[in-house]
């Protein structure tokens, strides 16, 4: 096997990875294989081509990774920031900085009020944060009252 074709494969498995941790990082090493690819034909030193790959990654986290961030990455938030996070749920129970319980898509989790104030239970509250497994809510304004 050439050394290019070493690199290629390797650069095809650094693509491979990028597809299962869409997060754009192997994507960079990806990139920076395919070129030390190129420049292995015409070069055989390991040292320049070793030197080649970090100059390349390095250049494409740099530049190319805030791009493709940007471009393809529609949400900044994942997991229960994407799920959660400015929902709106019912109280279970009453709902004040040390306790409560609220339930939202059929599930329940354990409840605190954000600005310390008492959420009575049956009310409409709005997830602002949380913390391992504990929700911070906020009542929902009345509509139409006044």
């Amino acid at each position: 096997m050439h050394l290019w074709e070493l690199l290629a494969v390797l650069g095809i498995g650094f693509l491979i990875l990028e597809m299962f941790t869409p997060s754009m990082f192997f994507l960079n090493f990806a990139l920076a294989s395919f070129i030390c690819a190129l420049v292995s034909v015409y070069e055989k030193n390991p040292y320049i081509l070793v030197g080649v790959f970090f100059v390349f990654s390095f250049l494409s986290f740099l530049f190319l990774r805030p791009i493709l961030v940007k471009k393809f990455c529609k949400s900044k938030e994942t997991g229960l920031q994407s799920k959660y996070i400015g929902a709106i749920a019912k109280a279970e129970e009453d709902i004040n900085e040390y306790t409560g319980v609220i339930s939202i898509y059929g599930e329940r989790w354990d409840a605190r009020s954000e600005n310390k104030t008492v959420i009575p239970k049956g009310s409409e509250v709005k997830i602002v944060r949380n913390e391992s497994i504990i929700m911070y809510v906020e009542a929902l304004e009345k509509q139409g009252e006044g």
